[in-house]
């Protein structure tokens, strides 16, 4: 991953199962099959005989994770996972997920995708009540939503609808109690969340890729709104929040967030690049010798600007895949450095050559300047840049770590402008109407583009945005 991208928050992923099997293995599978969703923490929780059992560490799922403790957890009927990127002030192991509650009424474990937006409102409802809370993010908000309409209710899947419809935001989650497993969309479908089967046992995870890693079978796509419920004896009842709506599936898991090898509300992330990449081509045509994606963001839409235009499709870039994660390096010169480790031109291919080059974004403009020269000092004769979304403009408050508003290259400069300032020898960005045409059906939340977001933002969130959002976990 290149410093500069915007971050995913979260990966979420359940199992349950009528007959023991092995969910914490499979577990750590799925999340690595979801480690590009977060790479900062990762957790599992399970129910040993019935009592709550959790594993969470800072890292890589593989560094979380070791075999004798695989082996340990090898057998049990109910699982969460949870991957996690962590925005800035909160890397730290408190707010690593799943969150855990152990309660007299009930023992939960949950795992979160998403952010609330009307967290900093029910935090201090609960703070000036006498509820102390132990970590900085919204998901234990969540856990205590629940807990307190439990022994209201004594139901829980009452507890759960009551607790989702009082908060407000994104949010894809899976819930897991000693004998059921719920999974939760929020009822915008910002975030994504689908369904499977591995033999008895259902499953459900962010991305339909971490489906494909286990063997397990498609069998749909949570809903907008949705609660899916599920025991252990295979039974599964779904049921609506309020006001469920489809307008807010972020178009950003398309651009860049999610593997390319998913299926995410019935669009394949692979077909959907490739056509950002022809949209390209025929937005602007131009003449070049080959064509380039910076790996590994760009390649698909590369690919598909090569096949509508007819230019054929070259490396211009080795990728060291033994670079570690250049964005967490201490400050913002390693970080840049880090670039050069990361990426290295080949020379024999790009001398004296014409380089449409592309990649799915431009933040800061750091990483693509840094590129660019790269590749006029290998001799590029000319580098014509494309990018297949349209300038970043305004924060997200729905779980995306885009940078500060004030920090976005875009506005600043127009694209003449970011054109001289990286480099480069034309520039063009994806148009906003070209970008939702890889689902005409589906309405997009397009808010970091144009800064209309398809739910209500409090204002407490957006005075607060760089304490509250940017410290939660």
């Amino acid at each position: 991953m290149i410093y500069g991208k915007p971050k995913e928050e979260c990966g979420v992923f359940g199992i349950i199962s009528p007959k023991p099997i092995a969910a914490v293995p499979l577990s750590a599978s799925a999340l690595m099959a979801l480690q590009h969703r977060g790479e900062e923490s990762a957790g599992i929780a399970t129910f040993v005989d019935g009592v709550l059992k959790c594993k969470k560490g800072m890292g890589l799922v593989s560094d979380v994770f070791t075999s004798d403790y695989l082996e340990f957890a090898a057998s049990s009927k109910i699982a969460v996972g949870h991957v996690r990127y962590s925005t800035t002030g909160s890397c730290n192991i408190r707010n690593a997920q799943p969150i855990e509650t152990v309660h007299s009424k009930i023992s939960l474990a949950l795992a979160h995708n998403g952010n609330l937006t009307n967290s900093a409102r029910i935090r201090h409802e609960l703070v000036q009540s006498g509820m102390v809370l132990h970590t900085t993010n919204d998901t234990e908000i969540l856990n205590i939503l629940i807990v307190r309409n439990m022994i209201e209710t004594n139901d829980l899947e009452r507890a759960v609808v009551k607790a989702m419809n009082f908060v407000e935001g994104a949010f894809s989650l899976v819930i897991a109690t000693k004998d059921k497993l719920i999974a939760v969309r929020d009822r915008n479908g910002f975030k994504p969340l689908c369904m499977g089967k591995l033999g008895d046992a259902t499953v459900f995870a962010s991305e339909s890729c971490a489906l494909d890693a286990l063997g397990a079978t498609f069998v749909r796509d949570v809903r907008p709104g949705e609660v899916v419920s599920c025991d252990l004896k295979g039974n599964t009842t779904a049921y609506m929040l309020d006001n469920a709506a489809k307008s807010g599936l972020c178009v950003f898991e398309f651009v860049y967030f999610a593997r390319p090898d998913s299926v995410i509300d019935g669009i394949s992330v692979y077909d959907a690049r490739v056509e950002m990449g022809r949209c390209l081509y025929r937005q602007k045509p131009t003449e070049a010798d080959f064509v380039c994606g910076v790996p590994d963001s760009g390649l698909q839409a590369a690919q598909g600007y090569s096949m509508e235009s007819g230019i054929p499709m070259a490396p211009a870039f080795v990728k060291n895949k033994y670079v570690g994660r250049s964005f967490i390096l201490p400050d913002q010169v390693a970080r840049e450095n880090a670039v050069n480790i990361k990426l290295n031109p080949i020379k024999s291919s790009v001398a004296g050559k014409r380089i449409i080059l592309i990649d799915d974004s431009i933040v800061r403009s750091t990483t693509s300047t840094r590129i660019i020269k790269m590749l006029r000092r290998a001799g590029a004769k000319e580098v014509h840049m494309r990018i297949s979304s349209p300038p970043f403009k305004y924060e997200c408050y729905f779980g995306t770590d885009i940078d500060d508003r004030d920090k976005l290259v875009a506005n600043h400069y127009d694209v003449d402008g970011i054109c001289k300032k990286i480099g480069a020898d034309s520039l063009e960005y994806l148009s906003l109407e070209n970008l939702c045409s890889i689902s005409p059906s589906t309405r997009f939340c397009t808010g970091c583009f144009t800064g209309d977001y398809p739910a209500q933002v409090e204002p407490t969130l957006k005075n607060s945005f760089d304490d509250e959002l940017r410290n939660k976990g």
